[in-house]
């Protein structure tokens, strides 16, 4: 009675263990030992059903020293057991027979017993010098009573002796509660394994539609996480400096990849034609096109003119005077398309006199089909083409900004499990400044995580050097350093994440991955901006 109270407390303690164990290579080591531990067994062997064939998970005998599967680190060769041969099911074999029956099956002596193959068992004992004889097979079912597996043990041994005997009715009893609370144990790791293989595909699946959203965005969602580990890691291995106690788990790095997966879901709500907005005058289409016809009316008009004056007896300039005035219009027509079609591009910087010339422009007149007189450009062209930065005006700017909103709304109405609560504030941060002059909350380098800002300065930079954009080619290094070595001189982006940032080399790690060759240009610290080159205390 003593012994098996003790044996009970045993299989309660196991049962404690196995539903605190994550770890699957671990849990099912823990329901072997603790097995082979409740019934004394010489060893055994653990099987998981799945496509119609049980495969071996777990292999351990203690008088042959061999211990497979788990974290042992040694595979498992063993082919897997079909339940299933030529059409029939596979009663020969007595763990594919405990599936099919859904029974135990406690044999004395394998040798002796009849109605199953045990011809791969004489085979192994004559290769290994072993004598298989008492045997004990159960199933291992879920909550919903459906078979996921198979547990075997192989001889039982008296506690005092030492000889192989029999598995007794309390063995067997108390093997079958065991299985029991074994495959709850298994069954909830797998649901969890799982639902987290569910959750990380369904984020991934949130981050491709949104980079197969717009074609010039293409691959940002999915450069992010890469760009922003590699960050984290080089900020976690530092020394020195300000952030050499700065350190991450793998439950952090999980929580950061996280976020930078999802940093951009908030776009799904972007419309495709700010998304996708090429040029100045891009709606559905551009607009520039709209423009050149406008100056081919007005040189087709010019040259109306000049051929009407030449043909006209009252006209008293010589065809030379008329064809030299007819000529410079064209070419004045030219180049101010010509113009007009560049700061139509927004790649580079719009300054006052050229805004100041749009504008002089928009007061030349045309004539269209109606014979009507209309400005050269419309009051929307005028204030699109002035556009100093890039391709968006003021009220497209903030539709585009606002899908850090969405993002941080969307993220925020999520029930993240605990340890991903710090997901919407990683991921809501990475267009904030140092200074309080981001967006959309102005939170100041104290108000944010070490984790956000290492997500800012990743987003940068992967902007910088994107070659996909619809305004501008990818910068080459040099170039991107410098407008970040200014970025951090005017308090943009946080001074000791950009320190290792270059320190480290982690821009040239992601160059030589994601950049084309062309864009990997030769760096020279000391001309960076802002980059102290010393590891500040």
């Amino acid at each position: 009675m003593s012994e098996l109270l003790d044996r009970i407390d045993r299989l309660n303690e196991i049962g404690i263990a196995l539903s605190a164990e994550n770890d699957t290579p671990k849990l099912l080591e823990l329901i072997m030992m603790g097995a082979k531990s409740l019934t004394h067994a010489d060893g055994g062997s653990l099987y998981f059903l799945q496509d119609g064939a049980l495969s071996f998970e777990i292999i351990s005998n203690d008088s042959l020293d061999i211990q497979m599967g788990g974290t042992s680190g040694n595979e498992i060769i063993f082919p897997d057991i079909p339940l299933v041969v030529d059409g029939k099911e596979n009663h020969a074999n007595v763990v594919t027979h405990c599936v099919l029956s859904g029974d135990t099956i406690n044999i004395a002596d394998a040798y002796n017993e009849l109605g199953f193959d045990f011809t791969g068992t004489r085979n192994f004992d004559s290769n290994t010098g072993y004598r298989t004889r008492s045997m004990l097979t159960f199933p291992l079912k879920d909550h919903e009573q459906e078979i996921i597996g198979v547990l075997q043990l192989i001889n039982a041994r008296d506690i005092e002796s030492g000889e192989v005997i029999d598995f007794s009715a309390i063995d067997q009893q108390l093997a079958e509660s065991l299985a029991s609370q074994a495959a709850v144990a298994l069954t909830q790791r797998r649901l969890i394994s799982e639902l987290q293989i569910l959750f990380e595909s369904f984020i991934r699946m949130i981050a491709s539609a949104i980079d197969d959203k717009s074609p010039y965005t293409g691959g940002h969602c999915r450069r992010i996480p890469v760009l922003t580990m590699m960050l984290a890691e080089a900020a976690h291995h530092t020394q020195e400096g300000p952030l050499k106690k700065f350190r991450i788990t793998d439950k952090d790095r999980y929580e950061l990849e996280t976020a930078a997966w999802l940093h951009d879901c908030g776009k799904v709500v972007t419309p495709e034609y700010v998304m996708d907005k090429a040029t100045k005058l891009e709606t559905i289409y551009d607009r520039i096109h709209a423009l050149e016809s406008r100056f081919e009316i007005l040189r087709r008009d010019a040259e109306i003119e000049y051929l009407r004056a030449r043909m006209s007896d009252e006209d008293v300039r010589s065809d030379d005077e008329l064809s030299r005035e007819f000529e410079q219009k064209c070419k004045r027509y030219q180049q101010e398309f010509e113009f007009l079609r560049k700061a139509n591009i927004g790649g580079e910087f719009m300054c006052d006199e050229d805004i100041a010339r749009v504008q002089q422009l928009a007061q030349q007149e045309w004539i269209d089909a109606a014979g009507q007189r209309r400005p050269l450009l419309s009051e929307d062209e005028v204030m699109n083409l002035s556009i100093q930065r890039g391709t968006l005006n003021d009220e497209e700017r903030e539709v585009i900004n606002n899908h850090i909103v969405a993002t941080i709304k969307m993220l925020e109405s999520l029930p993240f499990p605990k340890n991903l609560t710090n997901v919407p504030e990683y991921a809501g941060g990475h267009h904030e400044k140092m200074d309080g002059t981001g967006y959309p909350r102005g939170l100041h380098r104290d108000e944010m995580s070490v984790q956000a800002r290492i997500m800012a300065i990743a987003d940068i930079f992967e902007a910088l050097t994107a070659s996909d954009r619809p305004y501008k080619k990818g910068k080459k290094l040099s170039e991107c350093l410098k407008i970040m070595g200014l970025m951090k001189k005017d308090q943009h982006i946080d001074p000791d994440i950009f320190e290792i940032f270059i320190r480290e080399r982690v821009y040239l790690d992601y160059a030589e991955e994601f950049l084309d060759p062309e864009q990997i240009d030769e760096i020279d610290d000391s001309l960076i901006p802002g980059y102290a080159g010393q590891v500040l205390s």
